[in-house]
């Protein structure tokens, strides 16, 4: 079988590799539960392409997640689901559904109006979208005990936490429910410290974590209002994390020495040494919160 563009062929490849007599063992023996961790590590190596700059990486990433993409289609198609040009179909549908200021006859609105027709033709999909999910269960509960109806639902608890934390806040938002300034936000994150501080002072363990949660979903609140995306900007610290710590391991084997062997002192000598080294590239570009229309 030969490569090609078209991505008939990429289905037929996933196709050949699921047959029961001819196919790939371990390709064989996958169901849509066990290759859901694959599927998030695309993704993410997709995003790690991104910051990194690497557009020959990202072009093998996006295809990575592609074959996700497919191969979830074709254990849907094999359990009479749906097949792939099903996920085609739905999603064209919706990009059209969702700009009619493109596709239909409503270019000439203002940006208040687009955003508002915006909020109407999602609140309709969320509204078909439970009644449909409550005829195939015939039930009100969703996973984790929640009931169906409330603004928050439609917010998948996989998710990282951190994103989880943003979309939360933002939905809560859209009726109200939030701070209407990042500075009071910084306070919010001050008293949760403080609230740690406490915490540890007791030695109450159980606190401490529910503190550090507290702690975790302010810090995702005030990205949020600062235009920031909170999994981009931890990213990100833990690439200038290792960055710095290996320039520390370069220079001391130069020394002929490990970090195990120097003492700390010498190492944050070697850190600060580091930092200085990198400061004419802190004018990088930040990572932003990709617009609300793809969530």
């Amino acid at each position: 079988m030969q490569p090609s563009c078209d991505i008939a062929r990429l289905i037929e490849i996933v196709e050949a590799l699921r047959q029961p007599e001819t196919g790939c063992p371990w390709d064989k023996e996958q169901t849509l539960e066990t290759i859901v961790p694959y599927t998030i590590e695309e993704a993410y190596e997709a995003a790690d392409a991104i910051a990194r700059g690497d557009m020959a990486d990202l072009k093998d990433e996006l295809g990575d997640l592609l074959l996700q993409v497919v191969f979830h289609s074709r254990i849907a198609e094999e359990q009479a689901y749906f097949d792939f040009g099903s996920v085609v179909e739905a999603i064209t549908q919706k990009m059209i559904r969702r700009h009619p200021h493109v596709f239909a006859k409503a270019q000439d609105l203002t940006p208040e109006e687009r955003k508002a027709l915006w909020s109407a033709i999602k609140a309709e999909e969320k509204t078909a979208k439970d009644e449909a999910r409550r005829g195939r269960s015939g039930a009100n509960f969703l996973p984790g005990g929640r009931t169906e109806g409330g603004l928050l639902d439609d917010i998948p608890v996989t998710l990282p936490g951190l994103t989880r934390a943003v979309k939360l806040q933002a939905k809560a938002a859209t009726v109200g429910f939030d701070w209407n300034d990042a500075r009071l936000v910084l306070d919010k994150i001050r008293e949760e410290t403080g609230e740690i501080a406490a915490a540890l002072e007791a030695g109450d363990q159980q606190a401490l974590e529910e503190e550090i949660g507290d702690l975790f979903f302010a810090l995702a609140n005030l990205a949020r209002h600062l235009q920031t995306d909170p999994e981009a900007a931890i990213r990100r610290a833990n690439l200038k994390f290792e960055r710095r710590f290996r320039f520390i391991e370069n220079e001391l084997a130069r020394q002929d020495k490990t970090a195990a062997a120097a003492g700390l002192e010498e190492m944050e000598v070697l850190w600060t040494l580091a930092k200085r080294r990198e400061e004419p590239s802190r004018a990088e570009p930040k990572l932003r919160v990709k617009p609300a229309k793809w969530e």
